[in-house]
């Protein structure tokens, strides 16, 4: 049952962070928690809603590819998991969403994508254009060529950005992070 604040809302941004992707104490992607998210995105669509995706995950699936422990790596390992998580998360979220019968778009934005207005505007009209084909747009950062955000940041911070870019009614953080920022 979808809340009727949500009900509403035309256009949403949903933020998801890696633990709810990711078990890292089974070393497991949790895909049936995806599917489970996946059928709600789908039940949003259904009712004319447009929804995108903001998703983490890709450092920690790629640092289980890549065999990195999960004690502290140098940025460039980040970097090297983001790269190739990026495949599987990308993929997992397809496969999630073509379950549903909706088709997932990849979009990977740096900080830069946001604030300087050439690339902020062709990135909305990116994400506007697959929202209006019916595809549902998966953002993440491009953790590969950002470093600062590793070091510091996190994908919230991204999520609001676009959800301002692309005017969301509404914004949802899916976060095992305590708080609010």
């Amino acid at each position: 049952m979808i809340p009727e604040y949500i009900q509403n809302a035309k256009r949403i941004v949903i933020k998801i962070g890696s633990a709810l992707l990711f078990d890292s104490a089974r070393g497991e992607v949790r895909k049936n928690w995806m599917k489970a998210l996946a059928a709600d995105v789908a039940a949003l669509h259904a009712q004319g809603s447009q929804v995108v995706l903001i998703s983490s995950g890709s450092i920690a699936l790629g640092r289980r590819h890549l065999g990195l422990s999960n004690k502290t790596i140098r940025l460039e390992e980040k970097q090297a998991a983001a790269a190739t998580g990026q495949v599987e998360l990308a993929q997992l979220w397809s496969e999630a969403l073509a379950d549903e019968d909706l088709r997932a778009g990849q979009i990977l934005l740096a900080p830069e994508d946001t604030e300087t207005r050439r690339r902020h505007i062709n990135a909305r009209a990116t994400i506007q254009t697959l929202l209006d084909l019916g595809v549902v747009p998966v953002v993440n950062e491009n953790d590969t060529v950002t470093t600062y955000e590793i070091r510091f940041g996190d994908n919230d911070r991204l999520a609001a950005r676009v959800a301002a870019m692309v005017s969301a009614d509404l914004l949802i953080l899916l976060s095992d992070v305590d708080g609010l920022y």
